[in-house]
């Protein structure tokens, strides 16, 4: 895999800084992060923004390497983060674009481009998490439709969203991975409720769903009935692989950040915090290189899982470190990147827990048989 940028793209990178740099001072100030209504609103303007711009697309169309740009120097600007649009953008949309029908793509991606759309990922429920192909959401064929029962959790931006790519299971009998199928859900949808859940940080992105015979079309499955753990599987590869780019880059600039704090209130005199800077800066730039290889495959496979299991815990260990250059301000909430260290504790959880990654890399990378 050659990492060197051509001329095109490094005039690429010109152009988008430039446009960055006109653009941003323009924006209005973001919203509180508990008004989910006004950070949707936020969040699909930038979209809109970015799509009239001609950068909209970047994220499915444009080449591995112009991606990886796109995305270093928004994150390096401190441009406006996904947000909410970030199931429709990172996971839904990816998804459709390589299992939808032409049909599906042309009703459901445009919309998510033009920062028009919500999506909502309704895969976790109470008793199905890590093992997701435990879900018991039922649904069966009613004619044209599939009739849905059952409820979710932890559905991120259920409470704004427009759409929910939601797993259920249509066969009973079959095998837990093979009974399952992979529908678009419309939030509007008679028998859908929605519950806000507040999280540890305060902010309420998740939300429980909860299904009482709600009608979906059978031409919102997006691939075969049955076979919604494959396409569930493709939806997966993105969210622990190429959905976290931006965030790495975010870590490396908090960390520059955390060593300027350092220095200025005195911690730097500390070597053993000077080395632990150095080795999480080693960490994050091996990071890199192994996203830079994950967006390079497109669909990063099993190799999404050996970066999202270290990336989790080293996001956690970078914002461990912030409370020790903080020292008693580690305790203020209205310090920087103190609510960032409570919303790090979830991303040994979130996209699967790091038990279930190990699991994965043991199986499919080492070859080492499963357990009983």
């Amino acid at each position: 895999m050659d990492l060197t940028y051509t001329p095109e793209e490094e005039e690429f990178r010109a152009r988008l800084r430039e446009w960055l740099d006109k653009t941003l001072p323009s924006l209005p100030p973001p919203p509180s992060p508990a008004d989910w209504p006004a950070r949707r609103a936020y969040d699909l303007g930038w979209q809109r923004m970015l799509h009239d711009a001609g950068y909209g697309e970047v994220h499915w169309d444009a080449s591995p390497t112009v991606r990886l740009i796109f995305l270093e120097e928004t994150e390096n600007a401190g441009a406006p983060y996904v947000g909410a649009g970030f199931v429709g953008l990172l996971h839904a949309g990816p998804t459709i674009a390589a299992e939808g029908t032409p049909e599906q793509r042309a009703r459901w991606l445009p919309p998510i481009l033009r920062g028009e759309e919500v999506w909502c990922q309704g895969f976790s429920e109470p008793g199905a998490g890590s093992d997701l192909a435990a879900l018991r959401t039922r649904a069966w064929r009613d004619g044209d439709d599939y009739v849905v029962s059952g409820s979710k959790i932890w559905t991120s931006h259920a409470e704004v969203a427009d759409w929910c790519e939601l797993l259920v299971r249509t066969d009973p009998a079959a095998p837990k991975h093979r009974g399952i199928t992979w529908l678009a859900l419309s939030m509007d949808t008679p028998g859908v409720t929605v519950r806000p859940l507040r999280t540890l940080a305060g902010s309420a992105e998740f939300a429980e769903v909860f299904l009482d015979e709600a009608r979906v079309p059978a031409a919102n499955r997006v691939g075969e009935e049955n076979d919604g753990w494959r396409v569930s599987m493709v939806t997966l590869s993105f969210e622990r692989g190429t959905a976290f780019v931006g965030e790495v880059v975010a870590c490396r600039r908090t960390l520059r950040a955390l060593a300027a704090e350092a220095r200025d209130n005195g911690r730097w005199d500390d070597p053993a915090l000077r080395r632990r800077l150095g080795r999480l800066n080693a960490e994050f730039r091996a990071l890199w290189r192994l996203t830079q290889w994950n967006v390079s495959a497109g669909a990063p496979g099993t190799s999404g899982s050996i970066f999202k299991l270290r990336f989790s815990r080293a996001r956690q260990e970078l914002y461990d470190a912030a409370a020790d250059v903080l020292g008693p301000d580690a305790l203020d909430l209205g310090r920087p990147w103190v609510l960032d260290r409570l919303s790090s504790l979830s991303y040994t959880i979130a996209a699967g827990t790091s038990q279930i990654q190990r699991n994965i890399v043991a199986e499919r990378v080492l070859g080492l048989p499963k357990g009983p």
